[in-house]
């Protein structure tokens, strides 16, 4: 018995619902890095801070990234179709591959610029960054933080991979920031090599991130299983029906941010085949009831040996 799941009321939020959220969100970060990347540009030129300008076109891309999330997410919301009879939602993974190489790009950038300064060995020639850079990293700092954590709180709200790598973006933006601070300080200071000291932990700290989110969308764009607890409670989920002797085979895949089971049941071969149906129906519909992730079930009925 196959039976294929669109949406139920069970779900935590609908496709619309979803959709609305994944726009709000994009919108006031959009607006955020906006103001945020011409206020710190300013403020780099102003103070003479080269770290406080890059941090800006650092922040001046995060804009481009919401963008690509806004895509993702739209695309993968979209109603399957004859060409795509199981939806859209590999599509937000894409989205989140794409963030993930900015992401590692980004700190690639930073990494190399860094290096290149600390291997110079002369620093004579760097200008003092006034304190309109100190107080722009310190809002810079204060501003991406609650971007990530507004962000990864809607993330996990409606399950969405790449708002989820939108939001690690806004923290490597955040830890950017924390490593402009840092050198505008050391600099002030007396030592300029500090800045390169910490763009250079801050570039490991970034490449990490996007290590993390762009394995993450790889495992969800080919069939990766469930976790072995998930599977354990469909597991105990299936053999609480009475009527289920046992379990042949259960099989789970992750589909975007969806799941699709399989599972091969044991039922007395004295059954008619409306006993049998009825038993694979109850089954189907009591996972889609607990599981919500759970998009498409199929369930065989075996004979019992």
């Amino acid at each position: 018995m196959e039976k294929n799941k669109t949406m139920t009321e069970k779900n935590v939020i609908t496709e619309k619902d979803f959709q609305k959220v994944a726009n709000k969100v994009s919108l006031i970060t959009i607006i955020g890095n906006a103001v945020l990347s011409v206020l710190k540009l300013l403020a780099g030129i102003i103070a003479h801070s080269n770290a406080m300008i890059s941090d800006a076109v650092h922040s001046a891309s995060d804009v481009f990234s919401t963008f690509v999330v806004i895509i993702g997410i739209k695309l993968s919301s979209k109603e399957p179709d004859k060409g795509h009879p199981y939806g859209h939602e590999r599509l937000e993974c894409v989205a989140a591959i794409i963030l993930a190489m900015v992401l590692f790009i980004t700190g690639l950038g930073i990494g190399m610029e860094a290096l290149k300064n600390i291997l110079r060995g002369n620093y004579s020639d760097l200008q003092m960054p006034g304190i309109l850079a100190l107080i722009a990293a310190v809002v810079s700092i204060a501003s991406k933080e609650g971007m990530y954590w507004y962000t990864r709180y809607y993330a996990k709200k409606i399950d969405s991979s790449a708002l989820m790598a939108d939001a690690w973006h806004h923290r490597s933006d955040a830890f950017s920031s924390i490593g402009a601070l840092i050198g505008i300080a050391g600099a002030r200071l007396g030592f300029p090599v500090m800045d390169s000291i910490a763009s250079l932990v801050i570039f490991v700290f970034i490449v990490k991130a996007a290590v993390d989110i762009f394995k993450d969308a790889i495992d969800k764009m080919v069939d990766h299983s469930c976790d072995e607890e998930t599977e354990k409670q469909i597991y105990d989920c299936v053999m609480k029906n009475e009527n289920v002797l046992g379990v042949d085979l259960l099989q789970t895949r992750i589909f975007g941010n969806k799941i699709y089971v399989d599972v091969e049941i044991q039922a007395d071969a004295s059954y008619t085949l409306q006993e049998a149906h009825d038993i694979a129906e109850a089954v189907h519909d009591e996972i889609e009831r607990n599981f919500p992730k759970v998009k498409h079930i199929m369930v065989h009925v075996n004979p019992a040996k």
